[in-house]
């Protein structure tokens, strides 16, 4: 499905610098299938490298006291976010890579970008380069390379280092489920291992038992996005004061949901399209737009919850009661939002297979949101009937009349066209999906 991901490491001698540094001094690559992310040009001998001269101990040091971070965290607004996720910022005397590393779950994007010609610097990276490989090989490979530079230190005679230490804990709170769980809802929440409020893990740890512990991370990784963090008692009052009531037993399933891919197998946008394609099928619609009435009945809930101007908080979310009903919030006070939030809870209630009385639709990157607002976009205006009426032009004024035609935003149908390759991404970062093949 994806390229494999490879972290070579080949010694080379430094003759000064300390004990740990001079140990784990080599070239150091990073190659997905033919890709070398480090490629870079070195002044001083004057050929294009694909493996720098780096220190494999920082390296290893760095990604040891990220680990939570790398393999959870998605892509965030936070002010330091940065430090955690791109190489660039190791510092320590070296020319880093401009490698960006980041999680939306299921799987892990590397994002090489190439470097400013300096007079100063000897080493200019080249490579402009996305690659994604599953989260569980990513795990792997940064085992194994940890654990080879542990492995330099031992052959050098150093037996309790740094690394040593912040590895030893990373693998025990990887054994322990409960430790396990804090640590990624810090990592969720943007946040370094023992940096958070313990009153505050704990009520997230104890709101994930009552409402869903994975829907509850939904929300954790929307706090870095900005507002307040969301807890069980928040949404209740919210869900209370602005919400509308809904009926989780009447909405519209899948027969055959056994058809579509597994979390992880495919991008979150494709698993996304391809629900939404077969729900459209099933219910036997043509590619006409959704009147208000039918995806309300779909969902759930009356007419009402799609025309009403209250807006609720940050995220929109679905509460089960525990019961034969529940409540709806949803976040904007426009009819173009409310539908697309709207389908994208019956998307996370169709495709989701995590259970808990909670369903959020939030502006974090995971690949739980990705796919609601992949299933939205294409449930609301499928993609065949988009492409058709615009036959070509892509201008902002066309985009424009095929969004009102469908009753959606224009940026819903923008995201359609970039997914399917009809329009350049114009920021990659923004989600990592459209580096994959089609």
């Amino acid at each position: 499905m994806h390229n494999e991901l490879s972290i070579t490491v080949s010694p080379e001698r430094l003759d000064e610098g300390s004990f740990e540094e001079r140990a784990c001094f080599a070239s150091i690559g990073f190659q997905c299938g033919d890709v070398w992310l480090t490629e870079g040009h070195d002044g001083f001998v004057n050929k294009v490298r694909s493996a720098p001269l780096l220190s494999a101990y920082h390296l290893a040091e760095w990604m040891a006291w990220n680990w939570w971070r790398l393999r959870w965290e998605p892509r965030s607004n936070a002010p330091d976010w940065q430090f955690a996720h791109c190489l660039a910022t190791i510092g320590e005397g070296y020319v880093w890579p401009n490698i960006t590393i980041f999680s939306d779950g299921e799987r892990v994007a590397l994002v090489a970008k190439p470097t400013r010609e300096r007079p100063s610097t000897r080493f200019r990276y080249l490579s402009d380069a996305a690659q994604v490989v599953d989260a569980r090989e990513f795990e792997y490979k940064v085992d194994q390379f940890i654990e080879q530079v542990r492995g330099l230190l031992r052959d050098a005679g150093i037996r309790e280092s740094n690394l040593d230490l912040i590895w030893n804990d990373v693998r025990e709170e990887r054994r322990d489920r409960n430790m396990a769980r804090r640590r990624k809802i810090e990592a969720l929440l943007g946040r370094d291992p023992d940096e958070s409020d313990e009153t505050e893990i704990e009520q997230l740890v104890a709101d994930g038992d009552s409402l869903g512990e994975l829907a509850m991370n939904e929300v954790a990784a929307d706090y870095p996005q900005g507002g307040r963090l969301l807890t069980a008692e928040l949404l209740w009052e919210a869900a209370n004061s602005c919400g509308f009531d809904a009926a989780p037993q009447n909405v519209v399933r899948l027969a055959r949901r056994t058809d579509l891919s597994h979390a992880g197998e495919v991008s979150a946008w494709q698993l996304g399209a391809d629900a939404a394609r077969a729900l459209r099928k099933q219910e036997k619609c043509t590619t006409d737009p959704i009147k208000n009435d039918l995806l309300a009945d779909w969902a759930g809930v009356q007419n009402e919850v799609l025309t009403a101007k209250a807006s609720g908080p940050a995220i929109s979310f679905a509460l089960d009661n525990g019961g034969a009903g529940g409540r709806v919030v949803l976040r904007s006070k426009w009819e173009t939002g409310r539908r697309f939030d709207l389908a994208r809870l019956l998307g996370d209630r169709i495709v989701s297979s995590a259970g808990g009385r909670l369903f959020p639709a939030t502006r974090a990157h995971t690949y739980r949101q990705k796919m609601q607002r992949s299933f939205a976009a294409e449930l609301l205006s499928p993609f065949e009937a988009v492409d058709g009426m615009l036959a070509g032009d892509y201008s902002m004024e066309n985009r424009q009349d095929i969004a009102e035609y469908f009753h959606v935003s224009e940026w819903t149908i923008r995201t359609l066209l970039v997914n399917h390759r009809r329009l350049d991404r114009t920021d990659l970062e923004d989600d990592f999906d459209v580096v994959e093949p089609a």
